[in-house]
Order: structure tokens, then C-alpha cells, then sequence
């Protein structure tokens, strides 16, 4: 295995997963007593080799040949069907899932690290892969016996892939607004009619069939979400083969991810099956949102992540200018990784990504060690795991364009690709507003606020065992809980700035982390563990301040954006 990629790195990986989180130590657990670290990393090395001889060669063909519709089918190039194929015969498609279901049982933190070497090297035809998984998932959690050996066994195989459906097109993310409606006949189906937009891998030829999951109202269910039900409605008929009333009206073509395709369905008399029981679907729902939304700010971590080692690789090799100090115009140009900006860049870039994948891999290891307290502690996470590297991962991606100069703007290097897949993330399962009001507006509350008190208490205990940078965290941490105190005190008024709140939250907790990854580098020499301590005192010194001015704002009960005429926008 190559120890230097451009892909993603696996050294950081390793550190991560062995010298922090010991996820060796899980195998401790019955549930993975038949793994060890060598079943692990001939795991990582597999989906490494794949990722970088499979997705990675056809990610920039993928992105210049979108898929398109004659009317009658979708073409996508060859390779992706070639790459998924590759992809499900690894059998890490079910990775975590039970041996007795044909899984793999991996921990989800491995499994984490693993699908990140494919959301790096080819975001766009791994999202098939990652959405099918998700959907497996949460029919295995909510789907009777049958269905699941109807549906999800052959998404496990490869063979069918999964969508979700939620929004409309006059709806967008407001799911109180959906209209698709569900009629039951007297067999115990249901037929399913209505419109959903912005449908990932809603239709191809990739697959067998596609399940779709389907948020409808069945007739005289109420208003808002309390009446959705959830419905899985196949592409095919499985029983006929015939095509199922679910027709591709046309296809979305998007700034980025463009080898998903992007669907406008119509559901015309579809046939569906009920998931669990009426009325529950959104809650039957989150299992697959909240599973996706971790998977975006794992997706927006490896983008920024490929970009970030794109940007050094070429800092190290382009050489440009002189030392601020050199006034000889006759000596040589130095590499331009000498040069200050160039550095502030590439340091910073080396913050968010590797603080990003740390927070996405911690996340992960809450779910392989369920208790009441990892519960509390991912409800409040996962806005954040999902919005903070949506933002600051993708200014990696914008920090490697400015890195390359023009030649960054230009599609003769990736990096632009890199930027215009990540900006999406920022929308996908959720904007950056709406994990704004559901960690503000919901998770920092619930249950008297327990989930946001037990998260400061483990930022304040790691941060005071570090003398040098721990001080500041501290400040923090309690400044946060302070003014989280004060704005519900009113809460109309505190969701007007819910977004900088998310923002403050998101870099304290970065900074918790990276106090986390110092301690584990503790002791240990080389410019790997350099490069971390650095990282980390980079991260505190210059990022952490940024929430002064945001819980300023917060503190300051300000509700400019709520009281202001939108006629004054021009």
C-alpha cells in the first residue's frame, strides 16, 4: 500500500483509530469479539486500493459527463457501474451490518473510515453507495421480515440501490408542507401519488431496481408532519418487473455531485408498502436522515481533506517568488510552501480537516458504544457533525484554489472540482440554518439541557489536563453555557441568530477536539506528531477566538434580522 496519497491519508487514520480512540479495544465487545486490528486494517487497505484504482481515475470524467435522459432512460458512464460492482463484491456495503443478514458486523467507526476513502476519491458515485446503505439501515430497523428479504437483502447484494423522498417541489425542506398522498386498498398495499424533487439516485440503469422511501399523507391523516407515513415504492414491481408509476420527469443539474443523478419524480398510482405504522414515517425517517447527515459532514470532511493534500503537494512543487527578505531578483524562486500566506493557508486547511475527521470518527464510535449518555451526546453532535465541516471543510477546498493561483480556477487541476462538489453539502440533508435551529431550538434543551451539559463536561475535564492551551477552552466552554443560559430566557428572540450560535458551538467543540488529539500525541516525536501539536495550538490561538464576537452578538439579545423590512434589501 502507497504510505503517501493524494486521496485521503491513511497515517492520520491510523492515529486516529488506534492512538485515540483505541477502536482495537472494541473487539472486546461480543458484537465484534471475531474482529482485531488486522481484520480492521485489511479493511482500510482494501477500501484504499479500491478507492484510488476504481472511483478515483473517473471522478473528473464523471464530473464532465453528467448523467442525461433521452426521455426513456438515464446514461452514465460506464465506469461507475464498474466501480459500484467492485464496491458491493467487497461486501462493504454491509459492512456493519449482523453476519446472520450477510454483513460484516464492522464497528461503524471503521466502517466510517473506510466509506471516507471513497467519498474522497469519487463523492459522486459513492453517494449511491451511501444512500443504499442508509436505506438498508433503517428497513432493517423498521421493516418487517419480508420486506427486508424483499429489499434489503438485495441492496446488500448490490443488486437494487436506495433513495430517500422527502421533498417537493413546493415544499423544499419543509416537510409539514408535503402533499404526496397514499390511498390503502383492501390487499393492504397502498398507491402513492405526488411529486418529489432533488431525489439522489432516483432514477438510472445502474441497478436492478430502486427502492425508494417515500414520505406521503394517507387520506385523513393531519396536517403537518404528524401525518406522514413512510413508503417504500420500488422503480420495478417486484413481483411483475413492470415498471411501478414512478416516472423520471427530468433530471437536476447541479454546480457539483454531478455524476448522482439529481431526480424530479412523479409517483403516478404507484404501488407501496407501508414501513411500520401510519403516521410515524418522519420518526421512522430521521433513522436514515440522521444516519445521511453524519455521512454529509463525512463527505464534506473527505473533500476537504483531498483538497488540503492536493494544495501541499503542489505548494511543495511550484516554485514561485522569492523570501520576503530576498531582494536578489537574480536568485532562484523558492517553492511557494515557503511563503507566509501560502502557510497560513495549508495550516489552516490542516485544522479543519483533520479536526473535521476526528469529530466524524468520535461521533462514529458513540454509536458502537450505545449508552444513555453517548445518546445525549450524539443528539447534540450531529447538527454539528453535519454543518461544521459543510463550512469550514469546504474553505480547505477554497483555500487549495487560491493555493494553485490560476491554474486553481482552471479544470486542468482538481481542485475546483473539489470546491463545487463540497459546496453542496452545506444544503444536503439540511441546510446550515436548519441544524442551526434544530441544535439550538431542540438538542441543547432537551431533557433539561443534559446532552449540552454532559458535551462542556467532557470539554472541560480534557481541557484541564493541557497546561499550554486548556486555559482557553475553559473560557469557552463556560462562556457557551452562559450564553445559552441567557437566550432562553427568550427563545422567539434567541432563534433569530441560531446560526452563529452553531458556528460558536461547532469551533468550541473542533477545539476540544483538537486538545483530545494533542493528548494523544503526547510524548511521541516525528513530523507526524509535529505537525498535530502545531495543528492544535494553531487551532486554539488563531480559530477559537472567532466565537467571542458571535456569543457577543448572542449575549446582546440583537434581533435585527427578525424586526427588519425586507423591502430595505434594495
Amino acid at each position: 500500500m502507497t504510505a503517501v496519497s493524494k486521496v485521503f491519508s491513511r497515517r492520520d487514520l491510523d492515529f486516529l483509530l488506534y492512538e485515540w480512540l483505541d477502536v482495537e479495544a472494541l473487539t472486546a465487545r461480543e458484537r465484534f469479539a471475531e474482529h482485531s486490528r488486522e481484520t480492521f486494517d485489511a479493511f482500510l487497505d482494501v477500501s484504499q486500493r479500491i478507492a484510488e484504482r476504481d472511483f478515483a481515475p473517473h471522478n473528473r470524467k464523471n464530473d464532465l459527463h453528467e448523467p442525461t435522459f433521452d426521455g426513456e432512460r438515464v446514461e452514465i458512464i460506464p465506469e461507475v457501474s464498474r466501480a459500484l460492482t467492485i464496491f458491493a463484491d467487497s461486501g462493504l456495503i454491509a459492512g456493519t451490518i449482523d453476519i446472520d443478514r450477510g454483513g460484516l458486523q464492522l464497528p461503524l467507526v471503521v466502517q466510517r473510515a473506510c466509506f471516507l476513502w471513497f467519498q474522497a476519491a469519487n463523492t459522486g458515485t459513492s453517494a449511491y453507495a451511501m444512500l443504499t446503505s442508509a436505506n438498508a439501515h433503517l428497513l432493517l430497523a423498521h421493516g418487517t421480515e419480508e420486506q427486508i428479504r424483499t429489499y434489503v437483502e438485495p441492496m446488500l447484494a448490490g443488486r437494487y440501490t436506495g433513495t430517500m423522498c422527502l421533498s417537493e417541489p413546493q415544499a423544499g425542506s419543509s416537510l409539514s408542507d408535503v402533499t404526496t398522498k397514499a390511498v390503502k386498498l383492501q390487499d393492504g398495499t397502498y398507491r402513492i401519488t405526488g411529486g418529489k424533487m432533488w431525489i439522489s439516485g432516483g432514477d438510472h440503469e445502474l441497478s436492478e431496481n430502486i427502492v425508494h422511501l417515500v414520505l406521503a399523507r394517507v387520506a385523513g391523516a393531519p396536517a403537518g408532519v404528524k401525518g406522514l407515513s413512510l413508503f417504500i415504492v420500488a422503480k420495478k414491481d417486484v413481483t411483475t418487473g413492470e415498471r411501478n408509476g414512478v416516472i423520471l420527469a427530468g433530471l437536476n443539474h447541479k454546480m457539483g455531485y454531478r455524476g448522482t443523478t439529481n431526480a424530479v419524480l412523479a409517483f403516478d398510482d404507484a404501488k407501496g408498502e407501508l414501513v411500520g405504522e401510519e403516521g410515524r414515517g418522519l420518526q421512522y425517517m430521521f433513522h436514515m436522515m440522521n444516519e445521511a447527515r453524519i455521512g454529509v459532514g463525512a463527505g464534506a470532511v473527505a473533500l476537504g481533506y483531498t483538497g488540503y493534500l492536493h494544495a501541499l503537494d503542489y505548494a511543495r512543487e511550484r516554485q514561485q517568488g522569492r523570501p520576503v527578505t530576498g531582494k536578489d531578483p537574480s536568485a532562484p524562486p523558492v517553492a511557494i510552501v515557503e511563503h507566509p500566506d501560502v502557510r497560513r493557508m495549508l495550516l489552516a486547511s490542516k485544522s479543519y480537516v483533520e479536526g473535521g475527521l476526528a469529530l466524524v470518527l468520535w461521533a462514529a464510535k458513540l454509536l458502537d458504544e450505545p449508552s444513555e449518555e453517548n445518546a445525549l451526546l450524539l443528539d447534540v453532535l450531529t447538527p454539528i457533525v453535519k454543518a461544521w465541516p459543510s463550512q469550514w471543510c469546504r474553505l480547505a477546498d477554497d483555500h487549495a484554489i487560491q493555493i494553485h493561483g490560476g491554474y486553481g480556477y482552471t479544470r486542468e487541476y482538481p481542485v475546483e472540482q473539489f470546491y463545487r462538489d463540497n459546496r453542496l453539502n452545506s444544503i444536503h440533508e439540511g441546510t446550515d440554518g436548519i441544524q442551526a435551529l434544530d441544535l439550538l431550538g431542540r438538542k441543547v434543551t432537551q431533557k433539561g439541557g443534559a446532552g449540552l451539559a454532559l458535551l462542556l463536561d467532557r470539554i472541560r475535564a480534557t481541557a484541564a489536563e493541557s497546561a499550554e492551551l486548556g486555559g482557553e477552552v475553559t473560557k469557552a466552554a463556560d462562556r457557551l453555557a452562559a450564553t445559552t443560559a441567557t437566550l432562553w430566557k427568550d427563545p422567539a428572540s434567541a432563534l433569530v441568530n441560531a446560526t452563529a450560535y452553531l458556528d460558536a458551538a461547532g469551533h468550541l467543540v473542533i477545539a476540544w477536539i483538537w486538545l483530545e488529539q494533542l493528548k494523544a500525541a503526547e510524548g511521541k516525536q516525528g513530523a507526524f506528531y509535529e505537525g498535530k501539536r502545531l495543528a492544535a495550538r494553531y487551532f486554539v490561538t488563531h480559530e477559537l477566538p472567532r466565537i467571542g464576537p458571535l456569543l457577543d452578538l448572542l449575549d446582546s439579545g440583537d434581533t435585527l434580522l427578525r424586526d427588519m423590512d425586507d423591502a430595505w434589501l434594495g
